[in-house]
């Protein structure tokens, strides 16, 4: 009998990392030119791992997900009156951050940890968008008979409903069977299956989209139905009305990362032209996300850096801390709140 390990306390594990930080950047400039353990108060400020200060440079450690954590290193950073530069420091993702990174005016270096080495992060490419298998493009028709959206992203074909993914095309890893899978997320998909293999696709898709639906309206109570994928809604809304973003016309997009997963609140992308033609792309978001920014600049690099730039989120959400970090960026950004 295996059992998993227990979980470190938080307070223990931030403890942990700002030695880690300390030993990394010792290494790294010299003993000489860290503060004092003391003086040094920061590791234990920042919630996404651990930073601290060395003459005008920030530096960052980045613990879980770090290609979501340039946003909080430079909310962190901007609040402290003497830095001038960043430096972050991950062991994942450190191609991802160094993309991002040169989209700003502070000076950022992206450092990946190997060992107690650090080495300087390379740029990495942005996806291609892969082309649909066709034997998965024969599917379009089914998820439209069924009351979908078909939805394309990073070549994968999905059906949503007002921004919600109700089913998904694919290729099963053993058999290579092509099939349309039909539910809210893997689970749901697997369960349906179980339960429901036999039933017609689009009948079946029919039903669950009914039963979707309702929930994702403007002023639907409160549902685990309309919390997942709220900044996809957002996208909805704002596709079937351009004009609120500045936009003769839009369409969803691929992001500059593919979405992990539907849980997550991840912001998702729209592109189209403004009414005299100029690029834009408009990046939607749901909560307070720190990382909205880079997240953006990475998108508009991504289709191109001459595009005006729209970040859309419900007024709650217009955070000061938002506006701190687009003052940083290459470029103009608008903020844009969705009442």
């Amino acid at each position: 009998m295996t059992t998993s390990p227990a979980p470190v306390d938080p307070t223990r594990r931030a403890a942990l990392l700002s030695i880690k930080l300390r030993a990394l950047v010792s290494d790294h400039l010299g003993p000489d030119a860290l503060p004092s353990v003391a003086d040094a108060q920061a590791g234990a400020s920042f919630g996404r791992g651990a930073a601290l200060i060395v003459g005008d440079c920030a530096w960052v450690l980045l613990d879980e997900q770090p290609e979501r954590g340039l946003g909080a290193a430079l909310a962190w950073a901007t609040r402290q009156s003497d830095v001038r530069a960043l430096a972050v420091i991950a062991e994942a993702s450190t191609g991802i951050l160094a993309r991002r990174a040169a989209l700003f005016e502070m000076p950022i270096t992206v450092w990946q940890a190997q060992g107690r080495s650090l080495v300087a992060a390379h740029h990495e490419p942005y996806p291609v968008s892969d082309a649909i298998d066709p034997a998965h493009e024969i599917w379009r028709s089914v998820i439209e008979q069924g009351g979908a959206e078909p939805v394309v992203e990073h070549g994968v074909l999905a059906g949503e409903i007002r921004g919600l993914e109700v089913c998904r095309v694919v290729t099963d890893a053993y058999s290579g069977e092509v099939r349309l899978e039909v539910g809210v997320g893997a689970h749901d998909r697997e369960s349906f299956m179980m339960l429901h293999g036999n039933k017609p696709t689009a009948e079946a898709l029919a039903g669950v989209v009914d039963a979707v639906s309702g929930h994702r309206q403007v002023y639907a109570p409160l549902h685990p139905l309309n919390r997942l994928g709220a900044e996809r809604f957002l996208r909805w809304l704002a596709i079937n009305d351009p004009s609120r973003v500045g936009a003769l016309n839009l369409r969803s997009a691929d992001p500059p990362v593919p979405r992990p997963n539907l849980k997550d609140p991840i912001p998702c992308v729209a592109v189209g032209e403004t009414a005299n033609g100029a690029p834009l792309v408009a990046v939607c978001s749901v909560g307070i996300d720190l990382d909205l920014v880079p997240f953006a600049l990475d998108a508009r690099e991504m289709y191109g850096a001459d595009a005006e730039l729209v970040l859309v989120v419900p007024e709650r959400d217009a955070s000061p801390v938002t506006q701190r970090v687009a003052a940083l960026a290459r470029g103009s950004i608008s903020v844009l709140t969705w009442a």
